[in-house]
């Protein structure tokens, strides 16, 4: 009964002592037939297992390199690795069976980044390199880095490209900024032309507006005359018509007069007559026919005068006789 007890408490103390509980920022690994197992329980046997995190690891790289003409440069780089889950026997060959694998497999990375940079400079002057340019190159290389070291690149970044010769460095700095500032200057010239240009061709448009906006009122104003003129040329037909019409009746009312004489009487001119007898009885009344009166015209004036003449010498007849 006692061995028994001791039996179990040994086992459950060499479980305590053996077993772990895996986070879940861990990987654990086991060896069998010379092959490579991912545990996937939540427990695992320490002695028989090898735990790897998960975590990302990073590092900060100093390049010595040289451009092209032997010119000392450093460049400073930023690398961001994690394991890759799909190439762990990978990982393993080039870290090793232990925790710092993935630490030892950054480390190979690097030494390689190293060269791919320093490849890369040769082949530039000094003034041609960048950090875009240096990071394009590195980001088409840098993908081989699964299936050579079993890791994942998270990011790399550029942080600098120094140049180790100071005098050489100053000259670069003041050749850029002679070359911005003749950009700058440039850019200035050209605003200044384009500003200069949509001034004229506004102008230009302005003027066109105007000469257009002074035909369209020449247009109206020859229009407005042209209106003008027409009603002119109206009212004169229409008084042309009224004189027409006013001497087609006169020269009617002339030829009722001369086949009818007896019908002077009842003339404006036989009217004044009459007045002026009924008031002078006894005076010898003068009429006075003007031009203006006699606008019936001479034909007519000769036959009231022979009326007048017949009429005067036969009341003075009667007169007599009686």
């Amino acid at each position: 009964m006692w061995f028994l007890l001791i039996v179990l408490a040994l086992v459950i103390l060499y479980l305590v002592y053996e077993y772990r509980l895996r986070r879940p920022d861990q990987i654990v690994l086991y060896e069998m037939h010379g092959k490579i197992g991912l545990r996937k329980g939540r427990f695992y046997a320490r002695h028989f297992s090898l735990v790897l995190p998960r975590a990302v690891h990073s590092s900060e790289i100093n390049v010595d390199a040289a451009a092209k003409g032997n010119l000392d440069i450093k460049v400073r780089l930023a690398l961001s690795v994690a394991l890759s889950a799909e190439n762990i026997e990978t990982l393993i060959k080039v870290g090793g069976w232990n925790k710092t694998a993935v630490a030892a497999a950054a480390s190979e990375l690097e030494t390689v980044v190293q060269s791919f940079v320093r490849e890369f400079t040769e082949k530039f002057e000094i003034e041609e390199l960048s950090s875009e340019k240096i990071y394009s190159y590195l980001d088409e290389k840098i993908r081989i880095s699964k299936q050579r070291f079993g890791l994942e690149v998270i990011s790399v970044a550029v942080m600098s490209v120094d140049i180790v010769d100071t005098k050489i460095a100053e000259a670069i700095r003041q050749q850029e900024s002679a070359r911005i500032l003749e950009q700058t200057e440039e850019l200035s010239q050209k605003g200044r032309i384009a500003a200069a240009k949509w001034k004229f061709q506004a102008d230009e448009q302005v003027a066109l507006l105007e000469n257009q906006l002074e035909l369209k009122r020449f247009e109206l104003k020859k229009a407005e005359v042209e209106k003008e003129a027409e009603i002119s040329r109206k009212r004169v037909e229409e008084e042309l018509k009224r004189k027409n019409m006013q001497l087609e009746y006169e020269r009617q009312e002339l030829e009722l007069l001369k086949a009818n004489p007896e019908l002077l009487i009842l003339t404006p001119q036989a009217a004044r007559l009459a007045e002026a007898s009924q008031a002078l009885r006894n005076a010898k009344t003068v009429v006075s026919l003007s031009s203006k009166d006699m606008s019936l015209g001479s034909e007519l004036a000769g036959a009231l005068q022979n009326f007048l003449q017949n009429s005067l010498t036969t009341s003075t007849r009667k007169s007599k006789e009686k």
